[in-house]
């Protein structure tokens, strides 16, 4: 039996699939409508930032254990559990048939019928529901708050018990939204106008200019406005980086790791569009949609070059921003798969690949030039340690203070790096350092 076309059953198909691949891929929701398809990434997205609880009553209620399950009923009571208990508009009927229909088209009849009573046992208990009772700490905590016990460890060491339950509350709570009015098409007052006319409830930053804190982003999307290269959809925190490198009109400029390219479009406006910004990826088809950005934000002197930062031959720039590939444990709210695709052999990894490619980055600056290095990483070791490591390895480079930047409750030793925290700060987790090579 063919599957129903439905927010439902594209969420579990998106699911199943990062289940079985690692993949989390929203193009299964294409014929859907605009509004279908972003409560397909509210679906998917809330159900991975609950994932290990909702699995916790699974395995309270159904006499299968979640890990003898295949991913498509694994997913199909994930989303149905999700749907009953988080879902204020969904009746528990609705919850309940929907999933029930969804197994016996993927799964056959008798799939359906262990849906429909594993899930009617659930109902009976909703009321009194079961909560995790592990003796082992990280266990517990890990399953109630639905993050990995590799990080859960690591933060209540870190941070302690309280603190750690905030930030990983922080990441399991709706996050919050900013854009970012483009200049080099429209003016700020003119942008407000626009937000007014569409009814969009908006707060201007005091951080940085140009940024406003929305509910969501799916007016922008409808109206067009990210088509148009009005506004961009950028976390605040994540334009801290170009504006510690403060490019100037004129100068010459490489983004390294570049794509999606936000930062690329952000500091061309920051240049008013003169000079000459070279964005690097080694992904051609990323930087396909960054040309395509590029183009739409009216931001043209950006060019763009292929190729691994390790490997490519570049002279020398004024300045330099490499926001490097890290763990993403900063932007979990937003990115709730990433938890699920991270451990601590990865971390390991992006330490080191990080190492090389501060080191290649600080070859590409000329004297006197500047180095922004950036990651959206709660993690010491991508962080402040890279840094000590680097000054401890290439005496041509000292750090600048950030005070004349960015507000003074986002920096941290002595004012010469920043580091924003969700729990703290009702932003992404962003880590930086401006760098200036002194010989």
């Amino acid at each position: 039996m063919e599957t129903e076309l439905s927010e439902r059953s594209v969420s579990v198909d998106i699911l199943i699939e990062f289940d079985e691949k690692q993949v989390l891929d929203y193009a299964h929701a294409n014929e859907l409508e605009p509004r279908e398809r972003a409560q397909v990434r509210e679906y998917v997205q809330n159900i991975l930032r609950k994932r290990s609880y909702l699995d916790f009553l699974i395995d309270e209620f159904s006499t299968v254990t979640v890990a003898e399950m295949k991913p498509g009923l694994k997913n199909i009571l994930r989303l149905a559990i999700y749907d009953m208990l988080f879902m204020d508009s969904t009746p528990d009927y609705a919850a309940i048939n929907e999933s029930v229909e969804i197994a016996k088209a993927k799964l056959g009849s008798r799939t359906g019928d262990l849906v429909n009573a594993i899930m009617r046992n659930l109902q009976r208990d909703r009321e009194k529901l079961p909560k995790p009772g592990f003796k082992d700490r990280n266990k517990l905590v890990a399953t109630t708050f639905s993050h990995p016990e590799w990080m859960v460890a690591r933060w209540r060491a870190r941070f302690g018990e309280r603190e750690a339950f905030q930030l990983m509350q922080a990441n399991n709570s709706r996050p919050h939204y900013y854009v970012r009015v483009n200049s080099l098409r429209t003016k700020p007052e003119n942008f407000e106008l626009r937000m007014e006319k569409m009814d969009v409830e908006f707060e201007p930053s005091d951080w940085l200019p140009y940024y406003y804190k929305v509910a969501s982003v799916q007016p922008f999307i409808e109206k067009g406005l990210l088509a148009k290269g009005i506004c961009l959809v950028q976390d605040i925190a994540a334009g801290f980086a170009p504006t510690i490198l403060d490019p100037q009109p004129g100068e010459k400029v490489y983004d390294l790791c570049a794509a999606p390219g936000t930062k690329s479009i952000m500091m061309s406006d920051l240049m008013q569009g003169e000079g000459e910004i070279l964005s690097v990826d080694i992904s051609s088809e990323r930087l396909e949609k960054l040309a395509e950005s590029a183009l739409n934000y009216g931001a043209e002197n950006i060019k763009i070059r292929r190729g691994d930062v390790l490997e490519v031959s570049l002279g020398l720039a004024d300045a330099v921003l490499l926001d490097a590939p890290c763990t993403g444990t900063g932007v979990l709210s937003k990115r709730a798969d990433l938890r699920w695709r991270r451990d601590e052999e990865g971390l390991k990894n992006a330490v080191e690949l990080q190492e090389q490619l501060l080191e290649e980055a600080a070859n590409m600056v000329k004297r006197g030039g500047r180095l922004v290095y950036s990651t959206c990483s709660l993690e010491p070791e991508e962080n402040m340690d890279q840094i000590t490591k680097f000054l401890d390895k290439m005496d041509n480079f000292e750090l600048e203070s950030l005070e004349d930047y960015l507000p003074e409750e986002v920096l941290m030793e002595g004012g010469k790096a920043y580091q924003t925290f969700p729990h703290k700060h009702g932003c992404d987790g962003h880590f930086g350092v401006l760098l200036k090579r002194v010989k």
